[in-house]
């Protein structure tokens, strides 16, 4: 959630040369800067994808991204429209991701207890059946009644990119209720995808997947070392997933809370194991300086040797989750999203599309499904169930921050304008869901903020 500490100290040490600009810079960091999954290059790619669908380039923009990428080896043949490669094969990554840090939450983290873990849940339920029932509301009986998918989930980097703006400010629990909402929110995103918007399922291949998905288990139980049967068996899951019917994100979401959250070797016990080693490689060092030059090369093997004792010993001591997240993020963030963004966002401006929309039941329960259905939703679930004490507000917690969470929810971003290409066949409609997804994020982007803000000065001010 936070700066790492070098970056910290290297903006408060720009604060003595310029302090407004270091202000600037400390707010602005964590949309590029976090060690989590960062929301600037995706709005940034947000905007240029808005910027060159509006310019006279955008026929040629479009049809760059409608354009098929054909992949073959022997008689496989995969040929598929490059967005839709986007969506498949990179999208998963990133629910990867959300699944590992989510597995960590659950087992170690600010939710590692039940009654805290059904917090979370609760908002999650709350904030897929509300926003369903506000869009149906305007929209049941009619055509666009179809799209009631797109009101379903949150997008989780540009909301965690705004908690980061307060990282220093807010307890870090409360990005583990909203990383832990928007995941349990996205995989129900990703069950509509299965089940209603999935044309047909092919069972066989989604077997194939599940023994993959059991192997991968099973050599975690045998504690196998080798990073190389992992990747080709998740490998195997996104195949399998992906040749069924279903969209391939839901198997980055499984196989990431496969990830372990404990390391293989303790702090004590690494100490115990690397001290002899460690004398060892100093002895080694101590005779090659002093020692017969002949001797040299075998005094080097023998430090090397100890040495890659020490690096496997000291690799032993990460968590395999920290460690994928750490290694997949960047990609994710300045790659993954970014593409999805440019490749996914095809609004045409125009006054016609601005009046049908505002007009329309479906851009008004897009709208109010996302900006109204997913905070009441949320709200409304999780304080009905700290009330029936089945669960209670993480530690450190505030129900102000609780709103500002409900009000980030309505951020709808990345699934949602995905679902909207799946719901609506005709690209009009998809212009109108795709504008209200639009407006309602911006809207609850900036409510978000406000809460945030008044709920860090209460917290400093206590």
């Amino acid at each position: 959630m936070a700066l790492t500490p070098r970056l910290s100290g290297k903006l408060a040490a720009r604060a003595h040369h310029s302090p407004a600009a270091a202000g600037f810079l400390h707010r602005l960091a964590p949309f590029f800067a976090a060690d989590q999954v960062v929301g600037g290059p995706l709005l940034i790619a947000t905007i240029v994808a808005l910027v060159c669908t509006n310019l006279p380039i955008a026929h040629d923009y479009q049809t760059m991204w409608d354009s098929t990428l054909e992949i073959r080896l022997g008689s496989f043949r995969a040929a598929h429209p490059l967005a839709d490669w986007v969506n498949e094969a990179l999208l998963p990554l990133f629910f990867l991701i959300i699944g590992a840090e989510v597995k960590r939450e659950f087992t170690k983290g600010a939710l590692s207890t039940v009654r805290t873990a059904m917090f979370p849940l609760a908002g999650a339920i709350g904030g897929i059946l509300v926003p369903v029932a506000v869009y149906l509301a305007f929209n049941y009986g009619t055509e666009a009644a179809s799209g009631w998918g797109t009101v379903i989930t949150s997008d989780t980097a540009f909301a965690l990119a705004i908690i980061g703006m307060f990282a220093t400010r807010l307890p870090v629990s409360i990005r583990a209720v909203l990383l832990a909402f928007a995941a349990i929110d996205d995989v129900g995103g990703l069950l509509v995808i299965a089940v209603a918007y999935t044309g047909t399922l092919v069972l066989p291949m989604l077997v194939v997947a599940a023994v993959a998905y059991v192997a991968i288990f099973v050599l975690l139980r045998l504690k196998l070392v080798s990073p190389i049967p992992y990747v080709l068996l998740g490998l195997i899951v996104w195949a399998g997933v992906y040749a069924s019917g279903i969209h391939a994100t839901i198997a980055g979401v499984m196989l990431g809370l496969l990830s372990p959250t404990q390391s293989r070797l303790s702090e004590r016990r690494f100490a115990e194991r690397v001290q002899a080693p460690i004398d060892r490689f100093k002895q080694a060092v101590d005779e090659a300086e002093s020692g017969d030059p002949e001797d040299n090369e075998e005094i080097q093997r023998k430090a090397q040797q100890q040495l890659g004792y020490i690096q496997e010993m000291t690799e032993a001591t990460d968590e395999p989750a920290e460690r994928l997240v750490q290694m997949l993020n960047p990609w994710v963030s300045y790659v993954v999203l970014p593409l999805f963004a440019l490749s996914a966002v095809r609004i045409h401006f125009s006054s016609d599309l601005l009046a049908d929309a505002a007009g329309s039941l479906l851009g008004i329960g897009v709208f109010a499904g996302l900006a109204f259905g997913k905070p009441l939703g949320f709200v409304t679930a999780t304080w009905l169930a700290v009330k029936a004490g089945a669960a209670e507000l993480p530690d450190a917690v505030t129900w102000r921050m609780v709103l500002a969470i409900g009000a980030l929810s309505g951020i709808g971003f990345t699934i949602s304008l995905f679902i909207a290409n799946l719901a609506f066949p005709d690209a009009q409609r998809t212009e109108m869901a795709s504008l209200a997804v639009l407006a309602a994020s911006l809207a609850s982007g900036a409510l978000g903020y406000v809460l945030l803000r008044t709920a860090a000065a209460r917290t400093e001010a206590g």
